[in-house]
């Protein structure tokens, strides 16, 4: 068969775009617009990726004196993360090097989140930053009136954030501008989560859940429970239902829609983590005391269990058919077998006792998590 010039230059034209389009489709897999705390805006604490399945090997390493406390956000070829040294840092994702810094003044444990060309963090100093992504120059700056532990959440151009102040926030991410406060009853550690009707879920130290309509900042819900929150909430879209643990040692299931409640699971210690949801019909969730729990979506019946050997702090994150995790004894990250429990590697990212709350991120086949002593680790498949 012979094929005409014009037919010839249509063929390699559109070989390149394919290339092009496959180049680019890859590029954003490994990549995204947007990052948040716990992988997503509904915190489900899931990442769609290929898991890191055999021992890591250390890809690059970026030192600090002082702990990461925030869990890694990536956008633009960056990672970034907060340092108890009071400052953002912008890192090549490829190299380790570092592009910019950020300085507070006071230490960083709020989580970045990462939209397009913008970031957006909370500091000890009671202020949300908007920084430029490529530059760390400010956008604009807004104050609360304690400290942010809370990560941001932006959606539809709004950004959420908690305060210690007992209010949720509402800002125009534009400008900063205040659009709503809510004010609890208690401090606000926990982060917010959004499902696709945009209603907002968060908990409070005043032990309540709550649904607050995030257009009005009115409330729809919450639920009472026996402790203090910390925890951020964890929704699953799909079946309706909304899960948070308490530091009265128990998670509990809401629906989402009206904030009953279908059940609770009693872990036997407090609950400070956040829990990770999978498509196959379970919630990991982590005791304090070091145990790490799979629980039916549907019943709340345990599944099975998993001994760390030390306090948890950090939230379960789940990649495929791998939950990953970190105690406090060593620093100690687990790749556990997310269907039947079983230790699969343990990679020790930092010293004994070290208290920390950074989970991991994930791009394909490599992680990346912060240390108490250690600094930032990329971590690789071997």
């Amino acid at each position: 068969m012979r094929f005409s010039t014009a037919q010839f230059w249509r063929g390699t034209i559109l070989t390149l775009l394919i290339g092009v389009l496959g180049m680019s489709l890859a590029s954003a897999q490994s990549m995204p617009d947007e990052s948040f705390y716990r992988g997503d805006l509904a915190r489900t604490g899931r990442y769609d990726v290929i898991p890191v399945r055999e021992e890591p090997v250390l890809g690059w390493q970026f030192p600090l004196d002082r702990p990461i406390r925030t869990t890694p956000a990536l956008g633009n070829g960056r990672v970034y993360f907060g340092s108890e040294d009071g400052n953002l840092y912008a890192v090549d994702l490829e190299t380790g090097e570092e592009d910019w810094r950020f300085e507070t003044g006071r230490p960083i444990v709020s989580t970045p989140a990462v939209v397009d060309i913008t970031l957006y963090f909370g500091g000890l100093d009671g202020t949300v930053y908007a920084l430029d992504t490529a530059t760390g120059e400010e956008v604009w700056r807004f104050e609360t009136g304690d400290q942010l532990y809370s990560s941001p959440a932006v959606s539809d151009n709004v950004v959420y954030i908690g305060s210690l102040d007992q209010s949720v926030y509402a800002l125009d991410a534009d400008t900063g501008d205040l659009i709503w406060q809510y004010e609890t009853d208690d401090a606000v550690w926990s982060s917010p989560a959004l499902d696709e009707e945009g209603v907002l879920y968060i908990g409070s130290h005043d032990g309540y859940l709550y649904a607050l309509d995030s257009q009005t900042g009115e409330r729809l819900w919450r639920l009472k429970t026996n402790g203090r929150i910390d925890a951020t909430p964890a929704v699953d879209v799909d079946s309706g239902v909304v899960y948070i643990g308490s530091r009265d040692g128990n998670l509990y299931a809401a629906e989402m829609l009206t904030g009953d409640l279908l059940w609770s699971f009693d872990v036997g210690s407090e609950i400070y983590a956040s829990a990770a949801i999978s498509y196959d019909g379970l919630v990991y969730v982590n005791g304090l005391d070091g145990t790490v729990y799979a629980v039916d979506a549907s019943s709340g019946e345990p599944e099975w269990s998993f001994e760390m050997g030390g306090p948890a702090y950090s939230s379960p994150v789940l990649v495929a058919s791998v939950l990953y995790t970190v105690t406090e004894a060593d620093g100690l990250l687990y790749a556990i077998d997310a269907e039947g429990g079983a230790e699969l590697w343990r990679y020790q990212t930092g010293r004994e006792w070290d208290f920390r709350s950074s989970s991991p991120v994930f791009l394909n086949e490599r992680l990346l998590i912060g240390s108490n002593s250690e600094g930032l680790l990329a971590l690789d498949e071997p």
